[in-house]
């Protein structure tokens, strides 16, 4: 078992060129601060802290099946909806929070809109207790606005269509 830890000792995968390492960041600079001036000028909740970890996929991988708009906007969605489902029928304890990303994790997957960021919204319901409409502001129109700038970006920077599929 211990010289599993050891790994196959593959070699790193090859770095992106240079030009997509800063496109990737711009594109996430924009979608992020589209969520955050929005939230601003609305004066509503916007922001997930899982939404960065979105921005490093779509921007950066765009093309790998976590990126998709169904995995972006149904996964956060899903995962959230755990979490409260959870928070409201299980109570607030250590059980609860396992139970609720355990189903987000099997529902992602039976679903097929895996999001491995969205992983962490049962977390921040379970620290953050929220109102249910958390799962409008920010879930759902925060993914939703991340994906409709990455829609928009990634269709002018790349010669490659995004999305693949939705």
């Amino acid at each position: 078992m211990l010289n599993k830890f050891k790994g196959d000792k593959a070699a790193l995968p090859a770095r992106a060129e240079t030009k997509s390492i800063l496109l990737a960041g711009l594109g996430a600079a924009i979608a992020i601060s589209a969520v955050a001036v929005l939230a601003d000028v609305s004066n509503s909740v916007l922001i997930l802290g899982s939404f960065g970890a979105s921005c490093v996929l779509l921007f950066g991988y765009p093309d790998a099946p976590f990126s998709q708009p169904r995995n972006v906007i149904g996964g956060h969605f899903l995962s959230a909806l755990c979490g409260m489902l959870a928070l409201k029928f299980l109570g607030h304890s250590w059980w609860s929070l396992a139970i609720s990303l355990a189903c987000a994790i099997m529902g992602m997957m039976f679903t097929r809109a895996v999001h491995p960021p969205a992983g962490s919204n049962p977390v921040i319901v379970y620290l953050s207790q929220p109102a249910w409409s958390f799962l409008a502001f920010p879930v759902l129109i925060g993914s939703a606005i991340i994906v409709l700038v990455a829609l928009i970006y990634l269709n002018i920077i790349r010669e490659a269509k995004y999305p693949k599929y939705w």
